[in-house]
This record gives C-alpha cells, structure tokens and sequence, in this order.
C-alpha cells in the first residue's frame, strides 16, 4: 500500500463523508428499514440504488474518457484480478445470509455510529471478529 499524499487524503476523507451523509440521509443505516427492503416491504431502498446508478454510470463512462491518461490524485489506475470460485461464492452466501438476518451492512454500519447509532457497534464488532476469522484461516490455509 502506497502512502497517500495531503490532497489523497483530503479527497478521500471528504469522498467518505459524502457517502456516509448519503447512506444516512436515505436511512440505510438503519437495519429495520433494510430488512423491510430485503422482504420487498418497502421500495424506498431501491429508489436511491436507482439513483445511485443513475448518477454513477454516466460518472464512470465520463470518467473513462475524461481520465484517459490516468487518475487526478494517483500515478495509474490499477487492475485487480476477480475469480468466481469457492471461496467467493461461499463469502457471498455468508455475507447474505448475515445481512438478510440482521439489515447490517459494514458501510452502512460504519455510517450509523458516525449518526449515533452505538447499538449498531454490536454487529460491526460481528463483522470483524468474522474477517478476522476470515483471514486467520485464509492465511493458514496457504501456508
């Protein structure tokens, strides 16, 4: 991991209170009006997914063209590999099953201490005990 410059972090930290003013604004960050949206109660959730492709597509398509000759804040974009394996398929089905039974999100989660929301910190402390857990094994299972 590369050290981020002054301007990198500004970007980044003022990109992160955007998302997480956006997450929370639109109520994603609390977990039973998720799961309301998981049982196809309430609609809500699908109208900001909307709007965010909606305003993100033609950001990136932009961007592409725009940026031909690299990133504003870093050297050159890079490309990282994606398998659909067992391991991926099996991350996936965990990551869902968690979200469908609790409405927690990790971003969304993050978010909702930021708006005061500690009960939230029950399932963020879920969610890195279990990438923890994940990378313990991961590591032991290459060695």
């Amino acid at each position: 991991m590369t050290k981020m410059t002054p301007s990198q972090f500004i970007a980044v930290l003022l990109c992160g209170a955007l998302f997480g003013f956006g997450l929370a604004w639109s109520t994603m960050i609390r977990p039973e009006v998720v799961l309301s949206f998981l049982r196809f109660q309430d609609w809500g959730l699908m109208l900001v997914m909307g709007g965010a492709i909606a305003v993100t597509l033609p950001a990136y398509q932009w961007a592409c063209k725009a940026l031909a000759r690299g990133p504003l804040l870093g050297v050159e974009f890079e490309l990282r590999p994606s398998r659909l394996d067992r391991d991926t398929l099996l991350g996936a089905a965990l990551f869902g099953i968690g979200w469908g039974l609790s409405g927690v999100c990790p971003g969304p989660a993050i978010a909702a201490l930021g708006a005061g929301g500690w009960e939230i910190g029950v399932a963020l402390l879920g969610i890195l005990v279990g990438a923890g857990l994940q990378g313990l094994t991961a590591r032991t299972n290459k060695a």
